[in-house]
């Protein structure tokens, strides 16, 4: 089934330089879905038999090959890369980075090389005066309990042009006619460890008109997600990085705690921080150039390799896998999915080696809530850093070398400091069962305001802001950023 977009007028862009400080009618109306934590439309305990159902249905399956068996897909004779026989969807290089930045200096690895620009986006609508998302129950080969909440529309520019060959996915055409009304509209980047300068265009459209049924979607408030994003591996990672695109006002002193047992104290920081009424640490422009400077301060340089000449690298019938057991491996799977536009595929899929952490610090700074991110260098990001999470790791990488950065604080503190502690998983269509820990963890003086030039203290609002725009917060920091508004 594909539904039709109507010629809705576009509105207005946000200002280019973020959202203002004060309300906004659009940050007001994202503000009152994200406060209506259960809805008429699709009731929670009408969604949870639901999504149960999906599954239940055990309609997929998941199975490792080895790479001979793979169809479609071969080792390059040339210089050993996993490529595609039509050229398309995605293939394995290797890559090699040199930088003086603090931490290896310079490395080699595999690296997922996907050249384009795919399609991430959630369409709106209101009912009885708020807005509601249109979410699918999506499987995906690599998610852990394979079916996870996706948004309307999650492609590839492979897989929506057809290359696959399968039917057309639902509903891309709200997302690609012109005159479509769009509210958010961003390109933002994916896994910079794992891919070579990917990029998601993050897009939430509104309509007004009755939009056709599908057994796979239903409609559900932005509270009723924060709901679901409690829950270990329930909402996918194209959900949460679209919803950290969506502007909020802060929610009023009266609007219920999310969480039962979090402080008034912390709750009032908070609201401080999303409204931009509070005093920051620094300036919007002073904080540009501490992000500024943190990217230009150091080099850094990558080229590609032949996969085949990857060093500390090994391949076999089955895997490609670093030689200390470290980082991650590249693995090929089969996979059996009857709701997919193509019901029977194989592919490769990267599979971490073990549960990373991704964390936030947070500190109360004159009563406005303060998020500590890091300037991270990551291998195929188009620019020498981000802005990360204060940690961001998988801890076995730094077996026998110095850990990250406040990884101690993050595992070592008490339950009462922990806002928010879910497992979240990274994209499934090409990564397999790779979820972290994702915490935001409260300290007080004993961190630092002021001590390294690669992390900085801002304010959510300032965070919100940023995101806005592409090259500045990367994904990781994107799901805890959707994550944060489920502490309110």
């Amino acid at each position: 089934m594909t539904a039709t977009a109507p010629p809705y007028p576009a509105v207005p862009p946000l200002p280019a330089a973020g959202m203002p400080p004060g309300p906004s009618d659009l940050a007001a109306r994202f503000t009152a879905s994200a406060l209506a934590a259960d809805s008429g439309v699709t009731p929670n305990k009408d969604f949870d038999a639901w999504f149960a159902e999906h599954r239940r249905a055990n309609r997929f399956e998941v199975t490792r090959i080895p790479f001979g068996d793979l169809v479609g897909w071969r080792f390059r004779a040339e210089d050993g890369n996993l490529v595609h026989d039509s050229g398309g969807f995605f293939s394995v290089t290797g890559l090699q980075v040199t930088t003086d930045r603090p931490g290896p200096g310079g490395w080699s690895q595999p690296i997922l090389d996907q050249p384009e620009i795919g399609v991430l986006g959630i369409l709106v609508k209101e009912f009885d005066g708020v807005l509601h998302c249109l979410m699918q129950a999506k499987m995906e080969p690599g998610n852990p309990d394979t079916v996870q909440l996706s948004p309307t529309v999650q492609a590839t520019r492979s897989n929506y042009t057809g290359l696959h060959g399968g039917r057309r996915t639902d509903f891309l055409d709200y997302f690609l006619a012109p005159g479509r009304r769009v509210l958010v509209d961003s390109l933002q980047s994916e896994q910079g460890s794992w891919f070579l300068a990917k990029r998601n265009r993050n897009v939430v459209v509104e309509v007004t008109e009755e939009v056709p049924e599908h057994e796979n979607y239903r409609w559900l408030t932005i509270g009723q997600i924060h709901r679901l994003l409690a829950r270990d591996n329930v909402v996918n990672m194209d959900t949460r990085t679209v919803l950290a695109c969506v502007p909020f006002d802060a929610p009023g002193p009266g609007a219920p705690a999310r969480q039962p047992g979090t402080p008034d104290a912390y709750r009032a920081a908070l609201r401080r921080s999303v409204s931009g009424r509070g005093t920051a640490l620094y300036g919007t422009g002073q904080l540009l150039g501490r992000i500024t400077e943190a990217k230009a301060r150091h080099t850094f340089h990558r080229r590609t390799l032949p996969l085949v000449a990857v060093p500390g690298w090994r391949r076999t019938e089955t895997e490609i896998a670093h030689q200390e057991g470290k980082h991650f491996t590249v693995i090929a799977a089969d996979v059996r999915a009857d709701t997919r536009e193509v019901t029977r595929w194989t592919q490769p899929l990267l599979a971490p080696v073990e549960r990373g952490v991704v964390a936030f610090l947070a500190r109360n700074v004159d009563g406005v809530l303060h998020l500590l991110a890091h300037a991270k260098t990551e291998a195929g990001l188009l620019d020498a850093c981000e802005l990360a999470p204060t940690v961001q790791c998988l801890p076995v990488n730094y077996r026998g070398r110095e850990q990250p950065r406040y990884l101690d604080v993050v595992l070592a503190a008490p339950p009462e400091a922990v806002r928010f502690d879910t497992v979240l998983a990274e994209e499934g269509g090409r990564f397999h069962h790779a979820d972290n820990r994702y915490m935001i963890v409260e300290v007080g003086d004993e961190v630092p305001l002021a001590d390294d030039p690669d992390y900085h203290w801002m304010t959510v609002r300032q965070l919100m802001e940023l995101v806005q725009h592409s090259r500045y917060v990367n994904v990781q920091a994107r799901s805890l950023l959707a994550s944060l508004h489920t502490t309110w």
